[in-house]
């Protein structure tokens, strides 16, 4: 008797135990986070949330489309609140597939600039897409447009990465909404006349290989070039002794940009916190924290930061072009690419 009373209590306890630990979790505040940003920088982005809103964030991380596709997989049953990635393509192929819910913010739409929003995604931060030339072999003259990277005075002279790229199929997708399909497809034509070798690799390395004399001239985003900028190491700083920056067409519609930014997923079980979240992304802290931390521009006017290299990269005309024309010509800059050899 005594010991099935024993048994018995025993069993209370751990039901106890468990529907309380089960209670607490169903309390605690949480966003699911998909992400394909990979900075160590947004450790303190997060961290920064989860103090103001005491919303904790379970965070997944992966390739994008690997993200996408799973997404897509879990349809109804999944659990995230909310994707973030970088580059317009990319959230456009989100949208495209229809993983994101329309967002209604007064707070959003009052912080972040229209041309750098749609009606379901949200960029909250910016990369320009600048030309890097070799100090001495070319003259910055000779480069003041993304057109003359089409001159066959550059033949053999540049480096690039591939064709396919999301961040070249943006920069594509812009020239198309400027200057029309005929035009894009002849300046693509150009550019790959002059290529130095076929595409391959990334940015960093299209900037290392322009310093190394393997080409002289090449097209890379600021966030990579800010990072060598920032580096103490005697190679890179000799990589970015040897190379000059020009802001493309200035004189015209402006440097083109790309995004960082996110949105609140169909299926959310947290739309609230979703929304938070990306409320908190438009702050100025936040906002601080991508450029301080990871070498990108706010994208809400007036927010002060404090980055070396950014400031030593100066003020420039920046395309007002909006995302979603980025969007809009997406798979027409790859059939260009494709048909012109833009590998």
């Amino acid at each position: 008797m005594k010991t099935f009373l024993s048994h018995f209590l025993l069993t209370l306890a751990v039901a106890a135990t468990t529907f309380a630990s089960s209670s607490s979790r169903a309390d605690e505040k949480v966003l699911n986070l998909y992400s394909a940003r990979h900075y160590q920088t947004d450790e303190a982005l997060y961290e920064g949330f989860t103090r103001e809103t005491g919303i904790r964030i379970k965070r997944i991380e992966g390739k994008d489309d690997e993200l996408l596709e799973r997404i897509r997989n879990e349809g109804a049953y999944s659990p995230a609140d909310v994707l973030l990635t970088v580059d317009a393509a990319r959230l456009s192929a989100a949208h495209e597939l229809g993983l994101f819910a329309p967002v209604s913010s007064p707070l959003l739409d009052a912080r972040i600039p229209a041309n750098l929003r749609t009606a379901d995604w949200f960029s909250f931060s910016t990369r320009a897409r600048v030309i890097v030339y070799a100090k001495g072999v070319v003259k910055p003259e000779e480069v003041q447009t993304y057109g003359d990277l089409a001159d066959p005075r550059l033949k053999g002279k540049i480096c690039s990465r591939s064709g396919s790229h999301p961040y070249n199929l943006s920069l594509m997708a812009s020239i198309i909404a400027h200057q029309g399909e005929a035009k894009a497809e002849q300046w693509a034509k150009g550019v790959v006349a002059n290529f130095a070798r076929a595409p391959k690799g990334g940015d960093t390395d299209q900037i290392r290989a322009v310093a190394a004399g393997e080409c002289a001239v090449a097209v890379a985003n600021t966030y990579y070039l800010a990072r060598l900028m920032r580096s103490d190491k005697p190679e890179d700083r000799k990589t970015i002794d040897g190379i000059g920056v020009v802001w493309p067409d200035q004189q015209s519609y402006g440097a083109h940009i790309n995004v960082s930014g996110g949105g609140v997923l169909k299926h959310a079980p947290n739309k609230e916190a979703a929304l938070k979240f990306l409320e908190y992304l438009a702050s100025d802290q936040a906002q601080r924290y991508f450029a301080d931390g990871n070498n990108e521009w706010p994208v809400v006017a007036g927010v002060k930061i404090d980055n070396p290299a950014l400031e030593a990269l100066g003020k420039f005309k920046a395309d007002p072009l909006p995302v979603s024309s980025l969007a809009m010509y997406r798979a027409k800059a790859q059939i260009i690419f494709d048909q012109v050899g833009y590998r």
